[in-house]
């Protein structure tokens, strides 16, 4: 049974093309739309999510030339996106807090009330991590004020 020598070659072909088709995000239920590295939604209370809050808050705190410290009030949106790494996309609202920068424990700081020194501002994060390597970084920041 003689066949043409390129017959196991589309052979090979039409499996590899079958099985791209099969295990295609567009092709499984509940994944509409939703390109391989492409972003898609993450849940705040995720760990990672928050940890990239964290640093992203941490690293705004340090740079700003303000004597209180700022912290969240609400995360607008928080997306991810899976690279070599994980960048995570987080738009979050942040308020001027009572305490000064040089306090300790910062975490529970109640946010200004007085109309003189409330403040809101909007930003956007971009934070890159390679979890493997121990690296984060914040690639873009943006802010402006409400």
């Amino acid at each position: 049974m003689a066949g043409s020598p390129r017959t196991p070659l589309l052979l090979l072909a039409a499996l590899v093309l079958a099985l791209a088709l099969a295990v295609s995000p567009v092709a499984g239920q509940g994944h509409k739309n939703r390109l391989l590295g492409g972003l898609i939604d993450a849940d705040v209370n995720e760990e990672g999510v928050q940890q990239a809050l964290s640093f992203a808050l941490s690293e705004y705190n340090k740079a700003s030339n303000d004597v209180y410290h700022s912290r969240v009030l609400r995360v607008v949106r928080a997306r991810k996106q899976v690279v070599s790494g994980m960048n995570y996309f987080l738009d979050v609202e942040i308020g001027r807090t009572t305490c000064t920068k040089s306090q300790p424990n910062l975490t529970n700081c109640p946010f200004h009330d007085q109309p003189d020194l409330k403040k809101k501002t909007l930003c956007s994060f971009q934070v890159y991590t390679v979890p493997w390597k121990g690296t984060t970084t914040l690639v873009k920041s943006s802010c402006h004020d409400e």
